[in-house]
């Protein structure tokens, strides 16, 4: 009996914590069925991980490929701006995060910027023409769990320090939640036949 009240708990808990909202823009008169190729170039904020990264990336080229765009592949990504010796683009500034995608040889590119990622997490996404520097698409959402599903699930503080450690499970679910939603409000790239 007290493990169905603690899952009626947990789960009560989670639905009332579980809110989240935001906001997304698109560059009006953009022809989106254009875009076919495009790579996630950059994963930064709040988060201290190689595998975390690699994780929030992975979750966007999941809802890219949903939408008809062919990401390129990140590791690949990574390897041909190193040879290319582009450490020093700031790659979340449009005008660098453009050069990277002429030197990547996609249309567009995407960087992504975790500024929170405590018990209420926050993404923001801009899709770049590597053409032109301009935004084509951003968007923004935040969610959360609560504090009392942070402090069940131990969320809260607990800081990643090494290097192949994830996302905990709670929080690639809450990422892959607000992503998905992100995403629904991104055009559609061409469909190939």
């Amino acid at each position: 009996m007290r493990t169905i009240t603690a899952v009626a708990l947990l789960t009560a808990l989670m639905l009332v914590g579980g809110c989240a909202s935001g906001e997304s823009y698109v560059k009006a008169g953009f022809d989106f069925s254009a875009l076919d190729k495009i790579a996630v170039i950059d994963v930064r904020g709040d988060i201290n991980t190689d595998a975390a990264k690699n994780q929030i990336a992975d979750l966007f080229e999941t809802e890219l490929i949903k939408k008809g765009y062919t990401p390129m592949e990140r590791t690949r990504t990574q390897t041909l701006l190193r040879e290319q010796q582009s450490q020093t683009l700031d790659l979340a500034a449009p005008r660098d995060a453009a050069r990277a995608g002429l030197i990547l040889d996609v249309p567009a590119v995407l960087v992504i910027d975790v500024p929170e990622l405590g018990e209420e997490m926050t993404i923001t996404a801009k899709m770049i023409d590597a053409e032109t520097g301009g935004i084509l698409w951003m968007a923004d959402e935040s969610g959360g769990i609560g504090a009392k599903m942070a402090a069940i699930f131990r969320l809260g503080s607990g800081a990643q320090t090494r290097t192949d450690q994830g996302l905990s499970p709670h929080k690639a679910s809450q990422a892959k939640t607000i992503i998905k939603k992100m995403c629904k409000t991104l055009p559609a790239a061409a469909r190939r036949k």
